[in-house]
């Protein structure tokens, strides 16, 4: 959930398109603007956990993994870990991806450790989060600790890492399938490294295991010269369809997907392109349809502090970041639900995100909601639904880029593929 969530959202389609047209030539203006439609219709078989072509050893009929939406009842889930968190470095990608305020932030310390006061009570925090999940009947998962300011050297660039705290960033679950995302900042390229002990176990229990082409994330999938001064700016670029990550390459993070049965909506962001869309389009056809919704957002990544699924037909949709597709829900009988304006102190530390981190909570199932015990006005709203609240505080892991959704990959939903769009 980086959530540099902060900064999301995307161009009408049609502008968007155009753009990339114009940067593709011909060849790829076809699946360009194939993107901005649905996939075939879904096939009318559901998937299940037992493989057609089996291995050497045959996959359990029972898997592990196994989860279709954000809000059937939630039975295991991965967590992230606050742990040696490092401030990346300020390159081109993450300046496009954070606020102006905070640049002489990034300049000071990438590389280095988050304050160390601050990153204490985040750990606290999260640790306090996963021990009420287990109160709750949830199996939780952690990623592996590791020393993220090592700096490293490929053949293309050199950094140092960031955390492994937004699972939700980097892996995205699809039916008894985990896909690990390539990512598009360089300082989270080794990222994968904090999940492939959990993830291996998972395989070996009888998940797929998919992980997408890894971009080399030399300088050509970045636009070196991004003209970004101000937030007039941002809504420019945004509205000409114009992104700091290029069509070189395949990009995406799996906090740009959200999911809802067989339908899956996406957003193009400065962290995910269309050949990243396009890659999980063919991959996940025919079964899955993907779906490219855009926002009124001056600079869009990760898209569920903007447009949250809560349940079955039913949307948290940011009311600063309209959706330019809303009809569309709509019209198929969603309910559409603005949450109220958050509550965060303009004076806390949200390096990484906006303050509509209020929004990105976490479904226990459809009755059940984790939400931040600070944000008095969305537990009221939520209330109103009649969903229950259970009350967290992550006030200063939020400064690390997400909420409760960022913070966590659901592993298991008790429930099964459904269509809820048709």
């Amino acid at each position: 959930m980086l959530r540099v969530r902060c900064l999301r959202g995307g161009s009408r389609g049609a502008e968007a398109a155009h753009y990339i047209g114009s940067r593709l030539r011909g060849a790829f203006t076809g699946w360009v603007q194939r993107t901005f439609q649905s996939t075939q219709a879904a096939a009318a078989s559901q998937n299940t956990c037992a493989a057609d072509d089996k291995a050497a050893s045959p996959v359990p009929k029972d898997c592990l993994v196994c989860s279709y939406n954000e809000w059937d009842p939630l039975e295991e889930v991965i967590v992230g870990r606050a742990e040696n968190a490092c401030v990346p470095p300020f390159s081109v990608e993450v300046k496009a991806n954070t606020y102006e305020k905070y640049w002489g932030f990034y300049q000071k310390f990438g590389g280095q450790g988050f304050p160390k006061d601050h990153l204490k009570k985040a750990i606290a925090e999260i640790e306090e989060m996963c021990n009420i999940l287990k109160g709750e009947g949830v199996i939780v998962k952690r990623p592996d600790p590791i020393d993220w300011s090592v700096k490293y050297k490929t053949p293309d660039f050199e950094s140092t890492g960031m955390y492994g705290a937004m699972p939700r960033d980097i892996l995205l679950v699809v039916g008894n399938e985990i896909i690990e995302a390539p990512m598009a900042w360089r300082a989270r390229f080794f990222e994968y490294r904090a999940y492939r002990r959990l993830i291996k176990d998972y395989f070996n229990s009888g998940a797929k295991w998919t992980t997408a082409p890894k971009p080399t994330m030399a300088d050509e999938l970045y636009d070196q010269n991004y003209p970004i001064h101000s937030v007039e700016d941002r809504h420019k670029l945004a509205a000409q369809g114009k992104f700091v990550t290029t069509e070189f390459e395949p990009c995406f993070d799996a906090a740009d997907f959200i999911r809802a049965g067989r339908d899956i909506f996406v957003q193009r962001s400065q962290v995910t392109n269309y050949m990243g869309i396009e890659w999980m389009r063919r991959h996940l056809a025919p079964d899955y349809r993907v779906h490219i919704i855009s926002f009124k957002d001056p600079n869009p990544m990760h898209i569920d502090a903007t447009f949250n699924i809560i349940g079955p037909g039913l949307v948290l949709s940011n009311p600063d970041r309209p959706c330019h597709q809303i009809e569309l829900f709509k019209k198929a009988g969603w309910t559409v639900i603005q949450p109220p304006v958050p509550l965060i102190p303009d004076d806390h530390p949200l390096w990484m995100s906006s303050k509509w981190l209020s929004m990105n909570v976490l479904m226990l199932d459809e009755k059940r909601v984790m939400v931040d015990a600070n944000e008095t006005s969305i537990q009221k709203m939520f209330e109103k639904l009649g969903i229950s609240t259970i009350k967290v505080n992550i006030r200063h892991a939020n400064s690390l880029g997400g909420g409760f959704h960022c913070w966590t990959c659901d592993i298991r939903r008790r429930g099964t593929l459904q269509s809820y769009l048709d």
